[in-house]
């Protein structure tokens, strides 16, 4: 193609730069054939000329089209040269945030100098199992690709990384290796995989160091192959070791640091066992000091230090070990603080005592004397003898840092070989992989011999990478049949011959080093001379003499000469070597072993592998050393050539590490250090041989889906092939710019560009042509739109006007009509107005004259009544002071006789004769009373009538008396207020005077002030208005803030609320994963279980050679279908030993019941033993107690009756009193005191009243006490047939006597009554003064019976509490009694008197635990108890037994009626029907059962059929014809009604053995067919019913709501069987785990094809052209899963599910579980792949979910919310279609992407990558305006979901509404032996 074709104007151009190594610029305008100069303009819009070669008249590269620029592989450009390798690494690195980027077979990788969240756990399994160019670039594709070449080639696999340091090559192979130990996992339980990963830090602590390039520069080479087994899991590890940099030991340049075991040491030397180093900071010493830098940023090398030691210890490295190791590290750094002074300039010398050495030598186990001599001498042998020599002090540092040097290099082999040891494996390996991490290409500004043997292992690399890298090419070639020429490639055989050729640097380097006299400056001249001018790539500097350059692949490098050979030699004083070797320090003697005896716990790696370290070799005893004799450098040379050998063995996949920047900035790129990098690591030979052939590659399919817009209609064929080539012979004319392959179209560099230029054209014409249509469209719209507008608006301004003059017109009108009205209402108004003035003034005058005619008469009036008052009172005051002193002289007058009368009562009193008068009267009195007392009773019925009748009168009269008595108070207050009525008027008359006076002076005033009231009256409600309005407004607008904060609070706590009740539901889930978690956990360990018992089977059972295996189906029979019970072992004593080692463990509820029913049949029999002797002592104790209530009962009947006839007599003289009472009053009291109202009637009256009341109470308290003697008799009566304990005190029997409450509270009144104190004149009332005595002997006996109440009344509370509790307990089990009753009457006849018996023992033995605790304390009552509850148990089972021979009976007779009534209805039929039909018509025996018997629901079967029972039902029985055939869930119905039987006939053992069969049955067909889906899915809708049906049918009223009476009657009768409910419901819960893992196996090939990759909208994405890592097309070919595959896989789902009967709800978890893998594996993969980011496959992605919406709508799973699991997915598409420029698009792309995590908005919006032109790139300044508006977002930094996540399964309660009775038995199922009940 013509360079003016493609150098045009506006193209794009290369040109070169001295910063930024390459510019871009656009042409000014086009190129002509012959032009020296080009007319450039640079992006900052500088114009530039750029002068062409004129020699070779190069044009400057061309720039990529912006659609090629980001890609994933750099062989996708269609421009391969060095400044679009450039550009596009850092646009991937700059602006995407991408540090890897495939270049060919080769990951490039950009150091972030960042911690960056994509090597975590979920991205390791988003990597596995993916092909290398599916994902976006990564270490872990790299490392999958080797693992899956390793497994399906069989063939060994290297990944070599390389890199300078810094670059990141430690890390890329740590990341490897934890892949591998990830993906692979181990095949033991050693954790092999984490002692891999644990090598890391100690070879990272012994052999990385500080550089100024790194802060963790790896300073050797290392090379580790990792064991695989047949199962490609990893068994082991084996690490070699290349070219330790010992130099750093003792030496360290500015800004460095020796290695990190050192500071880590330093750092921890406070530590308690490290104390005896005697170490301090890392400044104290010179091997750690010389750097000046001893601390790393963001390093804690204490920490560190922990770290290493835990890996050594994880290593096998013991304790002593590793504080041998410490020991000699420490005293390595004490040797280099040892000073060595002059002693003359040819000798040197140790000061003596010196401290460190002393340390040194404590340490190492050595002499002082004998270290202190050799440090300052060495000895010279001759043939004949041998001297010591005294060395110079230079020479003595040399040899004191050579011994440090090799003491480190012998530790550093020593625990390499220890490492190797930990990580070797016994079991053969079948394969490894090998990561190479050594140093890439090295050029200082001084370079020595470390970097001349790195450079020289790079140019050993680099041609093995040129030769793989032209192999694969070429094969590629081959294998599409296309012709092709050698392509030429740079091979470096010359430099490497020069290297290590004959006669080579090498060989001359270990000449010199031979020769006695040799040294530096001689070897150069031998360089000189043999290859100065004789080879292209040796030269000599101009100004140096000892040095020397060469040519290497990647640049010049210049050596010097200097250090050469002593570094080759590496020689160490052998007398310092003798020294250490005589320690006794056992660990340094292992350091220096001979090498026959292992200079470690380690031996040869298995499979006779040689190890490959640098190491020396060493001397037998007695021999001389050939550790001096082997130079470095011929080592090296060796153990490089085993490593190529073995690399050339593998399948080698390459690693290549940039570092972006020296100064470590995150993320910031330096050009010119990388394309450094990229020229030494081979990345640009790679792409130099790439571009040298056909580095563009296209299938048919995507060149024809790609470039369809540049065909016309007529080149579209049937024939891909054929359409493409007619295409490209059009379109390009040469034909040497592409070739024709097999499946692919190979183009030359540049020809996509040119052909991506071509479709921009067409497209670019084909959008101007559709802008302008749409543009002429849109403005012929608005015009019209305009027009339209324009014709309304003239049309309403005229209406307008018009409207206007008609109003104009009215309102003329209206002002007429107005002014006349208004005219005539003035008129009116004035007229009015003194019509009503003249009617006041008539009014105002007659109502004065007419006032003052009413006053005149009221005066008059008033004056006749304050005379008539007057005068009234006048005669009451003279009347009321003649009665007072009438009053005053008789109460004189009796005072003087009363004292009269007491003078004589007293002189009375102190006579002796008169207090025995007294007393013989008392004594007579007394006698009288008691036979009064006997009287009293045969006049208790006249009294009482007397009393009534007495009680009426009294009633009436007291009802006259209160009467008069009103009467007359009415009376007295009327004349008591008339009097005090008169003086009130005149004062009020006199008032009234002056207040007219006072009142006719302040009308005036009063008048005057009103007018002036009045106005400020009216002002002060205006301004009241005013702010009334204003509070009125204040208060709306507080209203609407207090319902604004109501609103708001509600809404808050709305949120909260709904907050709250996600976050319950969120713990619930979790705890529902975590425990559904453990059983999947559970389950797996099940499994590991019995896969170690079947090896240990197989191990154990060996057949022998010759002899076959017998019959499968017998072997499966013996170990698969046997079960037993543990309570078969006496009947089945012949076979129980084998059976019990094959069957399963039974559950913890039998475990649990056998150990009660143990403990039950103990205690039977210790009681049982006891009981003879308890009812001796029963008897004994019922005669004692019976002789104590004869006595107590004898008392309380004195008791008693003493106090009845005490009563009697206080009730006796109560009504003696009474009357004489009354008769006092009536015949001494004469009629003016006695009259109602006097004092003395009132007096009477209140004693009356408290005897009356006083003689109720006695009344009552007789009535009570005779209630409680008939109480008492009946208690008699029957404490003589029952065993009681009565209590001493009769007080307290009284009380225990009493019903209830009331009764206690009555007679506590009764006796509180009969306290109260008497009338004080009983002496006057009897004169003897009888009644006082009796009253006090009765005050001292209710004393006594307060006290005895009190001690009642604290016995009745303890007691009215227990009684409440005994109530509480019978209430409740009464009402446990009535759920029984009803569940017995729901239960078939036969079955309820067994249920009834059975209810009655358990409530006995619930029974039996109560007083077991009740009665702890008193084993007396216990044993009594016990002795009445075996009594009650031996009479309940010699019931039961009477019933069952009943039943047995009845039975019997039933079976007998029901075959007679068969045979007469079989008669009946037979003489109904003809003779013809009965030929003609057979008769169906199918009918007959029905007629026959009613089935109960039940299924019968031996026990010896038991395991045929699970062989036919669960391990043999295909699941695709139960559910197409036979109704769901038969077999579940059929194992539960077989269950059924077993709990009717009450055989505890048949359930627990049949429900144990039956789940190990099921455990057993799902690991034995647990990958396929029907099996499982089939299995978990049986258990699930199953598990209904056991809850169906339990009996609890919860599940029974939705049964019918007919189900209710098949409820289990006799076993609570919750325990295995929950057992189901486990196994429940891993078969739905199970079945999940099985759809997501089957679903996840087609997920990311389906959903992202297929163009289900076909146009809609073009496909971009792809580099060397091909990926799978977006095209549909023919295997190529798409939506209709993901679509149709569900639908068959849940088919299926229907099918099985699987529970609705269960299937919306299910399908809800299938849409969250779907959602997350499709946005893990959006997240990976950067050429899935892109607006058209955004649109791609809603479409198919819209689809997947669709099928849930069709299948009514709306709400199993499935669709939400979708919205991160939904999200993310949006995201790719939204705009993406201005901050209003970065808020709404917050807002809307919820449930998208920070770290994935920002991933997608760096992936997004446009598929054309037209598209524009997110600009980094939004991507940092989204990161700002989302940093406040908590959330999970994982970038990943995590698609192993299963949402927590429930199985809500689903009844069945089949009849048991109903369902048929299949004869395909071949279960005939079971019987229906």
């Amino acid at each position: 193609m013509a360079a003016s074709e493609l150098y045009t104007k506006h193209a794009r151009v290369w040109i070169p730069d001295a910063e930024e190594v390459w510019k871009s610029a656009e042409l000014l305008k086009d190129y002509k054939q012959g032009d020296a100069l080009l007319q450039l303009r640079l992006d900052d819009g500088t114009d530039v000329e750029h002068k062409l070669d004129p020699k070779t008249k190069n044009l400057p590269h061309l720039r990529n089209p912006d659609i090629l620029v980001g890609e994933n592989d750099l062989t996708a450009l269609s421009y391969l040269h060095e400044p679009a390798i450039l550009h596009n690494l850092k646009v991937r690195f700059m602006d995407s945030k991408l540090i890897y980027t495939y270049c060919g077979i080769v990951l490039v990788a950009i150091n972030p100098y960042e911690t960056l969240p994509i090597y975590g756990a979920d991205i390791i399994n988003a990597y596995s199992g993916q092909n290398m160019g599916d994902m976006d670039p990564h270490i872990f594709a790299v490392a999958e690709e080797s693992y899956k070449q390793m497994a399906r080639d069989e063939r060994n696999q290297s990944i070599i990384v390389s890199g300078e340091s810094g670059a990141g090559k430690t890390v890329s192979a740590k990341y490897a290796m934890r892949y591998f130990a990830t993906v692979s996992g181990s095949a033991s339980e050693t954790n092999v995989e984490e002692k891999v990963l644990a090598s890391n830090p100690i070879m990272e602590s012994i052999g990385n160091a500080k550089t100024t390039r790194n802060d963790n520069s790896s300073r050797f080479g290392k090379y580790i192959e990792i064991g695989f087994d047949k199962k490609y899991q990893i068994i082991g590890a084996n690490m070699r070791t290349y070219l330790l940099e010992k130099s750093r030991v003792v030496f360290q340049a500015d800004d460095e640091r020796n290695y990190h075991i050192f500071y880590q040491l330093c750092a921890s030397a406070q530590l308690p066992e490290l104390k005896v180093l005697k170490l301090g900071q890392a400044t104290n010493f010179h091997y750690t000091k010389q750097g000046r830098s001893p601390v790393i940023d963001g390093v804690d090398d204490a920490k560190e230090m922990v770290n290493t030691r835990h890996a050594c210890t994880l290593l096998g490295i013991s304790e002593p070990y590793q504080m041998g190791i410490f020991r000699i590290l420490a005293a390595i750094l004490h040797l280099g603080n040892v000073e060595i002074k002059d002693r003359d300039s040819d000798s040197s010398i140790v000061p003596p005592n010196n401290a460190h050495l002393t340390v040194f030598c404590d340490l190492m186990g050595v002499t002082y004397q004998d270290m202190s001599q050799w440090l300052c001498h060495k000895k010279l042998k001759t043939a004949a003898e041998t001297y010591i020599k005294p060395i110079p002090k230079l020479q003595a540092v040399n040899a004191r840092d050579a011994l440090a040097k090799h003491i480190y290099a012998k530790l550093f082999d020593w625990i390499v070989d220890h490492v190797n040891k930990a990580l070797r494996s016994t079991v053969n390996q079948n394969s490894f992989i090998g990561v190479l991490d050594i140093y890439g290409f090295e050029t200082f500004e001084i370079n020595s011999f470390e970097q001349f043997c790195i450079n020289y292992a790079n140019e050993k690399l680099q041609q093995q990478f040129n030769m793989h890298v032209f192999k694969l090419e070429q094969e590629e070639y081959m294998k599409e049949q296309i012709p092709w020429t050698l392509i030429d490639f740079y091979d470096n055989q010359p430099c490497i011959n020069l290297i290590e050729a004959k006669m080579g640097i090498l060989d001359l380097l270990d000449e010199e080093c031979r020769m006695p006299k040799g040294s530096d400056d001689t070897w150069a001249q031998k360089l000189y001379n043999t290859h100065l001018n004789k080879c292209a790539l040796f030269h000599k500097p101009r100004l140096s003499n000892k040095a020397f350059i060469i040519q290497h692949f990647a640049d010049k490098v210049e050596y010097q000469c200097d250090g050469f050979l002593e570094k080759n030699k590496d020689t160490v004083n052998e007398e310092q070597i003798t020294v250490l070797k005589t320690s006794k320090f056992e660990l340094l003697v292992e350091l220096f072993q001979d090498e026959e005896k292992a200079t470690t716990p380690t031996g040869p790696p298995p499979g006779g592998r040689t190890r490959l370290s640098v190491k020396q070799t060493k001397t037998r005893p007695g021999q001389t050393s050939r550790d001096h004799k082997k130079t470095v450098g011929l080592q090296f040379r060796n153990s490089l050539q085993l490593l190529m050998d073995t690399l050339n063995a593998t399948t080698p996949h390459y690693v290549r590490c940039i570092k972006p920047n020296d100064n470590k900035h995150p993320f910031t790129f330096d050009p010119s250090r990388a394309v450094q990098q990229l020229r030494a690591c081979g990345v640009l030979e790679t792409i130099r041989i790439s571009a040298a052939g056909f580095p563009s590659r296209w299938t048919y399919q995507e060149f024809f889906s790609r470039y369809r817009v540049l065909m016309k209609q007529k080149d579209v064929l049937s024939d891909r092939r054929l359409t493409c080539r007619n295409v490209l012979e059009k379109l390009i004319k040469d034909q040497d710019k592409y070739q024709f392959g097999k499946t692919k179209i190979f183009f030359r560099a540049g020809q996509v560009a040119y052909l991506e230029k071509l479709r921009a054209d067409k497209l670019r014409v084909a959008c101007i042509r559709i802008q302008k249509t749409i543009r002429s469209w849109l403005l012929r719209k608005k015009y019209l739109r305009m027009r339209s507008a324009a014709i309304t608006i003239q049309r309403y301004v005229r209406g307008y006007q018009a409207r206007c003059l008609a109003k104009f017109l009215r309102r003329t009108q209206a002002a007429v009509t107005i002014q006349k009205f208004q005219r005539m209402y003035r008129e009116r108004k004035r007229y009015r107005r003194m019509q009503a003035a003249s009617l006041v003034v008539q009014c105002m005058l007659r109502a004065y004259m007419a006032r003052q005619k009413y006053q005149a008469m009221l005066r008059e009036h008033k004056t006749i009544i304050i005379q008539k008052r007057v005068r009234g009172w006048l005669a009451r005051l003279h009347y009321k002071r003649s009665l007072e002193a009438v009053v005053y002289l008789q109460c004189c007058i009796r005072r003087m006789r009363a004292r009269r009368e007491l003078k004589k009562l007293k002189i009375e009193a102190r006579s002796v004769e008169h207090f025995k008068k007294l007393n013989i009267g008392m004594e007579n009195k007394i006698m009288q009373l008691q036979r009064k007392v006997d009287e009293q009773h045969k006049e208790k019925k006249a009294m009482t009538e007397r009393l009534n009748s007495l009680a009426n009168s009294y009633a009436v009269e007291s009802e006259k008396l209160r009467n008069e008595v009103e009467r007359l108070r009415l009376t007295e207050e009327e004349a008591r207020n008339n009097s005090n009525r008169i003086t009130t008027l005149l004062e009020e008359l006199a008032r009234l005077k002056k207040e007219l006076c006072d009142t006719q002076r302040d009308k005036r005033t009063i008048e005057e002030w009103a007018d002036k009231y009045k106005l400020e009256t009216e002002q002060l409600v205006a301004e009241l208005k005013e702010q009334n309005m204003l509070l009125k407004t204040e208060k709306d607008d507080l209203n609407r803030l207090i319902q604004e904060q109501n609103q708001e609070m509600t809404e808050k706590m709305e949120k909260a609320l709904v907050e709250e009740t996600k976050q319950l539901e969120c713990e619930l889930n979790e705890e529902r994963s975590r425990y559904q978690n453990l059983l999947t956990e559970h389950r797996r360990l099940e499994d590991r279980h019995d896969d170690l018992k079947e090896e240990m089977k197989l191990m154990v059972n060996i057949p022998k050679p010759g002899h076959r295996r017998t019959d499968s189906t017998h072997s499966s029979n013996e170990s698969e279908y046997t079960y037993n019970s543990e309570f078969a072992e006496s009947e089945e004593s012949a076979r129980g030993a084998e059976d019990v080692t094959k069957a399963p463990l039974d559950m913890s509820l039998f475990l649990k019941l056998q150990k009660r029913v143990t403990e039950l049949e103990q205690e039977k029999q210790s009681l049982q033993n006891e009981l003879d002797k308890k009812e001796e002592q029963a008897y004994r104790a019922r005669a004692r107690e019976e002789d104590e209530q004869n006595r107590v009962r004898g008392a309380e009947l004195e008791y008693e009756s003493l106090k009845r006839q005490e009563l009697d007599t206080e009730n006796k003289k109560l009504k003696n009193d009474l009357n004489e009472l009354r008769k006092a009053l009536s015949e001494k009291s004469p009629p003016g005191v006695t009259a109602p109202g006097s004092p003395a009637y009132k007096v009477v009256m209140e004693q009356l009243n408290s005897s009356n009341e006083e003689l109720e109470v006695r009344k009552e308290e007789v009535l009570i006490l005779r209630s409680q003697l008939v109480s008492q008799k009946e208690a008699i009566h029957q404490k003589e047939n029952k065993q009681t304990m009565t209590e001493a005190m009769p007080c307290m029997e009284d009380v225990h006597k009493m019903r209830d409450a009331g009764e206690i509270t009555q007679a506590y009144l009764a006796v509180k009554e009969s306290n109260r104190s008497p009338p004080q004149d009983y002496h006057v009332l009897n004169e003897d003064g009888e009644l006082w005595l009796v009253y006090e002997g009765l005050k001292e006996t209710n004393r006594l019976l307060e006290s005895q109440l009190q001690t009642l009344r604290k016995s009745h509370e303890n007691e009215t509490e227990v009684l409440r509790e005994e109530l509480q307990s019978v209430k409740e089990d009464n009402n446990r009694q009535q759920q029984l009753l009803a569940q017995n009457l729901q239960l078939p006849p036969e079955a309820r008197i067994e249920a009834s018996l059975q209810h009655e023992i358990t409530r006995l033995t619930n029974e039996n635990l109560y007083f077991e605790e009740l009665y702890a304390d008193d084993p007396t009552k216990y044993q009594f108890y016990r002795i009445s509850l075996y009594k009650r148990i031996i009479d309940l089972m010699e019931q039961l037994e009477k019933q069952d021979k009943t039943v047995r009976k009845l039975k019997k007779q039933l079976k007998v009626f029901a075959k007679k009534i068969g045979e007469l209805e079989i008669s009946g039929q037979m003489e109904n029907v003809s003779p013809g039909q009965i030929i003609d018509e057979p008769i169906h025996p199918v009918n007959i059962p029905r007629k026959e018997k009613d089935f109960q629901g039940m299924l019968e079967y031996k026990k010896e059929d038991e395991s045929k029972l699970v062989k036919n039902l669960i391990l043999e029985l295909k699941p695709r014809g139960v559910a197409v055939n036979l109704i769901p869930g038969l077999p579940a119905y059929i194992l539960f009604m077989c269950l059924r039987h077993a709990d009717y006939i009450n055989d505890d053992q048949k359930v627990r053995t049949l429900l144990t069969s039956t789940i190990n049955g099921i455990k057993k067909i799902l690991k034995k067919r647990g990958d396929d889906y029907e099996t499982v899915s089939f299995w978990l809708s049986n258990t699930c019913r199953f598990l209904h049906c056991l809850k169906q049918y339990s009996g609890e009223e919860s599940f029974m709501k939705h049964n019918t009476p007919r189900q209710n009657e098949h409820c289990l009768s006799n076993f609570d069987l919750a325990e295995y409910r929950q057992v189901l419901s486990d196994l429940a819960i891993q078969i739905y785990q199970q079945l999940v893992k099985v759809m997501e196996n089957i679903l996840q090939p087609m997920i990311v094809s389906g959903m992202l990759e297929h163009e289900t909208i076909q146009g809609v994405s073009g496909v971009k052209p792809t580099g060397l890592r091909k990926r799978t097309s977006s095209i549909a070919d023919e295997g190529t899963y798409t939506l209709d595959s993901i679509l149709r896989q569900l639908n068959s789902f849940h088919s299926t599910m229907c099918q099985h009967g699987t529970d609705p709800e269960l299937i919306k978890q299910v399908i809800k579980q299938m849409f969250y893998i779907i959602g997350a594996v499709t946005l893990n993969n959006l997240l990976l792949r950067k050429d899935m980011c892109s607006w058209s496959k955004g649109m791609q992605i809603r479409y198919n979910v819209s689809q997947l919406e669709e099928w849930l709508r069709d299948k009514n799973l709306m709400t199993s919310g499935a669709k939400e699991t979708l919205e991160p997915l939904i999200q993310a598409a949006q995201l790719l279609q939204v705009k993406k420029k201005t901050d209003e698009d970065a808020e709404a792309i917050c807002s809307m992407c919820n449930a998208l995590s920070t770290a994935q908005i920002v991933k997608v919006l760096n992936l997004y990558t446009p598929v054309n032109e037209f598209e524009e790139r997110v600009s980094v300044s939004f991507i940092r305006t989204i990161q700002i508006r989302l940093r406040d977002r908590k959330e999970s930094p994982q970038l990943l979901m995590d698609t192993k996540n299963i949402y927590p399964v429930t199985f809500p309660f689903n009844p069945s509404s089949l009849a048991l009775e109903t369902i048929q038995i299949p004869s395909s199922l071949n279960l005939l032996f079971l019987t229906r009940v």
